[in-house]
């Protein structure tokens, strides 16, 4: 019998690597990666990976300008030689995160992506197999809608905890959401002192409830569960979409090594007989935000998350800048 992954995979759920560690993305044979801000500074750190901050901070002082300018465009370059390294494993696409820094800022927004989507062609790699990551906050959707409709990059909207966020992103006509299953969950374990049966998790009935309504009302935006706590998390969603699996974690260990049943638990087909109200966020900001502040829950982790990116990415910058600097 076939592992769990390989009957995960059978479901038609597509499996992403969550990895910035590149050496080991092979071993699971995903389709896509996606990267953040965490992942290359942990992956940055590790002695194998030396000659790609190397390249970027060669990059930098070859272009030259201020030593802040040289920063930014060294970590700009690092992400892209990640991209790069990892889209000679895998046949698909590849996400790389804007700096958290601009989550509110629309325009930078669009600004750093394209200048991402350049560094790439300059690498001789089609913004085809390329997704922006940009957080799921108005001006990050705003800036999504624009990289899509006016500049044909597609996105992937990350930092995703609330069906506000996601109805908007799919009428900003994003490629892609990623809805934080596991950060949906310690969020409520905290909060209500109890544990959780994968049957009623509440990070996992989040993403359900998205993808029926995607389902329901035709969005073609695809739904990629992501940030996974145990292996229930996973095989309650069997059938979605996407899911976003770090190589390194132990829920995708589990699954390579287990020969349990994962049957098909989301079907597409089953949405459309649905009772499910049609909203819409994308040309009312006051009522994006107003019910995207109800839901306690989101606004904590998008802050959290928001937070820790653009924390790991100044802990990247102080690493380049000492390079720079020597």
């Amino acid at each position: 019998m076939s592992n769990s992954l390989d009957q995960l995979k059978a479901t038609g759920t597509v499996v992403v690597s969550d990895s910035g560690d590149f050496a080991s993305i092979g071993k699971y044979k995903p389709q896509d990666a996606t990267t953040n801000p965490s992942l290359i500074l942990a992956a940055s750190k590790k002695p194998e990976y030396e000659k790609l901050m190397d390249a970027a901070v060669e990059f930098a002082k070859k272009k030259g300008g201020a030593i802040d300018h040289q920063v930014e465009d060294a970590l700009d370059r690092l992400l892209v030689e990640f991209g790069r390294e990892i889209l000679k494993i895998i046949p698909g696409k590849v996400s790389t995160e804007v700096d958290a820094r601009f989550s509110f800022d629309t325009k930078a927004s669009v600004n750093k992506a394209l200048q991402i989507i350049k560094l790439y062609e300059e690498q001789g790699i089609s913004k085809d197999r390329v997704l922006i990551k940009v957080a799921s906050t108005w001006e990050g959707i705003k800036a999504a809608e624009i990289l899509q409709r006016d500049h044909g990059v597609n996105c992937n909207l990350t930092l995703l905890f609330s069906p506000v966020q996601a109805i908007a992103a799919a009428e900003a006509g994003a490629y892609l959401i990623s809805p934080f299953v596991g950060r949906i969950l310690d969020w409520y374990k905290a909060a209500t002192k109890k544990d959780y049966s994968k049957e009623e998790d509440p990070g996992v009935k989040s993403v359900q409830t998205i993808f029926n309504y995607y389902k329901k009302f035709g969005y073609k935006t695809i739904v990629m569960g992501a940030s996974f706590r145990n292996v229930g998390e996973i095989t309650e969603l069997a059938g979605i979409d996407y899911l976003t699996i770090s190589a390194s974690h132990l829920p995708s260990k589990e699954l390579m090594n287990s020969t349990d049943p994962v049957p098909k638990k989301l079907d597409a087909s089953q949405a459309s007989s649905l009772d499910i109200e049609k909203k819409s966020y994308i040309n009312d900001e006051s009522l994006f935000r107003f019910e995207f502040n109800e839901e306690q829950m989101a606004v904590e982790k998008l802050r959290e998350g928001i937070s820790k990116f653009a924390a790991d990415a100044v802990t990247l910058k102080d690493i380049i800048r000492k390079k720079i600097q020597a």
